[in-house]
């Protein structure tokens, strides 16, 4: 099959390293100005070793493509969808991979109800120069609508020979939030605190913060229809190593824009839609915009 990969971070790297080990056509799009310096190998580092595989280069979706993975941050999302050159028609499905929940709808839009596929990955990954990436201790899991299944079937079965657990489910609402509630909570503390979850757990007062902000994501995903227990999401957090970072404190570190709409948005918005409060997700998100204005006029 053929794949083209928008974005070419973390998750794009991964992605496509595993299918193109697996003998899949794979073509990462990358952004304009950057294609002469980026490498036709990529290398992915893991607990398992370090993989390489080669892939094709370019700046824009200019042809007929098996899957579309959407891979980029929600920020650049339509700055991205702007090198996407061919008819909806051309595309057989659309994968995207973005944090939140908004993307899907915006990206049906474009493309067609049945050709969207939503999913939701989970994985500590990051890009450590053009090309080459690394992946954490973290399992990666990917969960995709069953929407797509007789599209991806045998594209789920490649990637799960690399090692990532895969599974379709029937429940797209429940497949986005699942990792919502998970990943807001853990983002906006860590993020806020400036520090990795362990000590975030460890420390009473940001330990009181990731409760709150837990019970909140719970109440409103309840409140749109799809509920979630907060002590099974405390458990969650245990399990994760200690010295695990959101994607959203790298961006702030480096001086990147946070996904705030993306990942507190939902939340802010569907507790205001259902009349609940949030003040814990709001608190964190105002201290973040505070630390993210500090960082760009430093």
């Amino acid at each position: 099959m053929r794949h083209a990969i928008l974005g070419a971070g973390g998750v794009g790297g991964l992605i496509g390293v595993a299918l193109a080990t697996a003998g899949e056509e794979v073509t990462v799009v990358v952004r304009p100005g950057t294609l002469q310096g980026y490498p036709a190998e990529l290398s992915l580092q893991n607990s398992a070793g370090t993989f390489r595989a080669h892939v094709e280069r370019a700046e824009n979706v200019a042809r007929a493509y098996d899957v579309l993975w959407i891979a980029v941050k929600a920020t650049q999302l339509e700055a991205a969808l702007r090198s996407v050159a061919v008819k909806p028609e051309e595309i057989g499905a659309v994968v995207p991979l973005l944090n939140g929940i908004d993307h899907v709808a915006q990206l049906r839009a474009r493309f067609g109800h049945d050709r969207v596929v939503p999913a939701a990955i989970r994985v500590e990954t990051e890009r450590v120069a053009p090309g080459k990436f690394l992946v954490g201790s973290m399992a990666v899991r990917l969960n995709v609508s069953s929407i797509g299944e007789s599209r991806l079937g045998t594209t789920l079965d490649q990637l799960r020979k690399f090692g990532i657990k895969c599974q379709f489910d029937a429940d797209e609402k429940r497949l986005l939030w699942s990792k919502l509630v998970v990943l807001a909570p853990f983002a906006l503390t860590t993020t806020a605190a400036a520090a990795p979850i362990g000590e975030v757990c460890r420390a009473p007062e940001w330990r009181k913060r990731l409760e709150g902000a837990v019970r909140e994501a719970c109440a409103v995903s309840t409140a749109c229809g799809t509920a979630f227990n907060g002590d099974d999401i405390f458990a969650i957090f245990d399990k994760i190593p200690g010295d695990g970072r959101s994607s959203m404190q790298k961006d702030v570190a480096a001086g990147n824009p946070p996904e705030l709409d993306a990942i507190a948005g939902p939340i802010l918005r569907g507790a205001q839609e259902h009349g609940l409060e949030a003040p814990v997700t709001r608190e964190l998100v105002e201290l973040i915009r505070g630390k993210s204005t500090a960082s760009n006029q430093g």
